[in-house]
């Protein structure tokens, strides 16, 4: 909801601050005291056209603030473009233009572009006027309001269609991937035999590798182990020497107490000696060296890391490539079977489908046969009984299915008997297409739509019980959104929460619009005006008084 206007040097406006509130606000004054340039001042902040042409002359910008109730769209909105507003803040939109033709726009003081408050802009006001083409006179925004009007729920039919899609998908994928497998089916085949003969398994470069490593350490120090054998075994080895040395130690221990010591310590050599013995036994067993063998394992592990240089992978991952390559030689193999069984998945899912988007057809036809007759019902009071309006059902193409079914959904008039039926949009009459959306808005109450609504002349060209329905129906629909109408209407003046008074004055130098609420007394003389003309008389206050009554 629309909540405040701030208005800075914009044309004849020099400042203006406005408060607004639910329900039917009105506008009136006479030609030319320039509501039209209120209407231009609050499209400016919701977007439009950025013209120097709107700056006040002789002042170096215009500046318009506009202050809204966020509904929930908008969240989104913002956050899809990097702004956030904390829950419960209101929106404020700004726009400045410069006398030199540049303009800045801000979303609460955080800068913005203009396109980002005309996305705004569609979840937060709806201008119906001459030259407005937003709101329901956009067909791409149709189907869903008849959707929300006949409570037609197309989720059976997105669930269908989201089906539909994978088994398409998965159909395209497994031919594609035929096709490019028949294409390198020799090479298939040969690199699926070559790596089956070669066999590599996880982890085997590793093992191959640590064990040239131990055979080629093994080759280096053979001569070192082999004289540690000559120097700790044989006949003139130390152990040799020792044992000899402690058999002497033994006969003749007794004689004094330190050969006794001695002999232990010779029997403790000799132990430790044999230790030493065991351990290189031991390691020359691990680091035997085969020469033959060497030569297998390098040979191995050359094999394994050409192959995966040929295929671009690690040596561990040949293995998962065999398999893979296997996989699909063998989906290759089974070929028409696979497929076979996808096309069957794709029939069924796009048999669900038709049925599901066929049913949502028929649940729209019966929305817009209701809706139409709605429309129909409104149009009469409206002085529109003339024409005809219809919902527009027709097939669309096939690349234009979707999760909303089949369905191009469009509103359409024929203003004149006999006349064709067209889009909203080809009507001729600014104040006759005013009329139609007001009927439409009435028939759809609540489905769709901005928060706030404004009406511009809504009632040109009428008067009398016309603009009397006219009345009656704004009133009804501001009771479910905010309404603004821009009016020379009395009858619809009268029915208005707020009355806004538009008023153009000169000082002799300079001309000024201005803009103030009107209180209950002044309210009565301003409808009498528009009653009676420039002369107000009693009797049109009388009649002032008698249009009030209801409101």
């Amino acid at each position: 909801m629309l909540t405040a206007l701030s208005i800075r040097d914009v044309v004849l406006i020099e400042a203006l601050d406005l408060d607004f509130g639910a329900g039917l606000g009105v506008l009136t004054g006479e030609t030319g005291a320039g509501k039209s340039i209120l209407l231009d001042a609050l499209g400016l902040a919701l977007g439009g056209r950025g013209d120097s042409g709107l700056v006040r002359h002789g002042r170096p910008q215009a500046v318009v603030t506009a202050t809204f109730d966020a509904p929930p769209g908008v969240h989104t909105v913002l956050e899809d473009n990097g702004l956030e507003i904390e829950p419960g803040e209101p929106l404020i939109v700004r726009r400045l233009v410069k006398a030199d033709g540049g303009s800045r726009a801000f979303v609460n003081d955080q800068p913005a572009s203009a396109s980002l408050l005309r996305e705004l802009a569609g979840h937060l006001v709806e201008i119906h006027g001459q030259h407005d083409e937003r709101g329901l006179l956009n067909p791409r925004g149709h189907r869903s309001l008849l959707d929300a009007f006949g409570r037609v729920d197309p989720s059976h039919t997105v669930a269908a269609w989201a089906t539909l899609r994978d088994a398409e998908a998965a159909l395209e994928a497994a031919r594609a991937e035929i096709d490019t497998a028949q294409r390198d089916r020799e090479w298939l085949e040969h690199a699926v035999a070559e790596l089956t003969q070669l066999a590599p398994e996880p982890g085997e470069e590793e093992a191959l590798a640590d064990r040239r490593r131990t055979m080629q350490r093994a080759e280096k120090i053979a001569s070192e182990l082999a004289a540690i054998d000559d120097h700790l075994e044989g006949s003139s080895g130390a152990l040799s020497h020792l044992r000899q040395a402690g058999r002497v130690l033994e006969r003749i221990a007794d004689a004094h107490p330190t050969l006794a010591d001695a002999l232990a310590a010779v029997d403790r050599a000799v132990a430790e000696g044999a230790v030493a013995e065991d351990r290189l036994r031991e390691a020359r067993l691990e680091l035997a060296y085969d020469e033959r063998a060497l030569e297998e394992d390098e040979a191995r592990l050359f094999e394994l890391r050409g192959m995966a240089r040929k295929h671009r992978v690690q040596p561990d991952d040949l293995a998962s490539l065999t398999e893979e390559l296997r996989g699909r030689l063998e989906r290759l193999e089974a070929g028409e079977g696979g497929i076979a069984k996808l096309e069957a998945t794709v029939k069924a899912a796009r048999t669900t489908f038709d049925a599901a988007a066929n049913a949502l057809t028929e649940r729209r036809r019966a929305a817009a046969a209701r809706l139409d007759a709605a429309v129909a019902t409104e149009l009469a009071p409206l002085k529109l009984d003339a024409a005809r309006f219809r919902t527009a059902l027709a097939p669309l193409p096939r690349d234009g299915w979707s999760g909303a079914g089949k369905d191009r959904v469009e509103f359409e008039i024929a203003t004149n008997p006999g006349a064709p039926f067209a889009p909203l949009t080809k009507i001729a009459s600014g104040g006759e297409l005013s009329r139609f959306i007001l009927a439409l808005k009435v028939a759809l109450a609540e489905e769709g739509g901005a928060a706030t609504m404004i009406f511009d002349e809504i009632d040109r060209g009428v008067g009398g019980a016309v603009a009397s329905a006219i009345g009656d129906r704004l009133a009804r629909l501001a009771a479910r959104t905010q309404l603004l109408v821009v009016t020379h209407s009395p009858q619809v003046a009268a029915r208005g929460a707020r009355h806004l008074l538009i008023a153009k004055a000169h000082d002799g130098t300079v001309t000024r619009t201005g803009v103030r609420p009107l209180a209950e007394d002044e309210r009565r003389e301003e409808i009498a005006r528009m009653l009676s003309g420039a002369t107000v008389t009693d009797e049109a206050r009388a009649q002032a008084d008698r249009l009030l009554e209801p409101a």
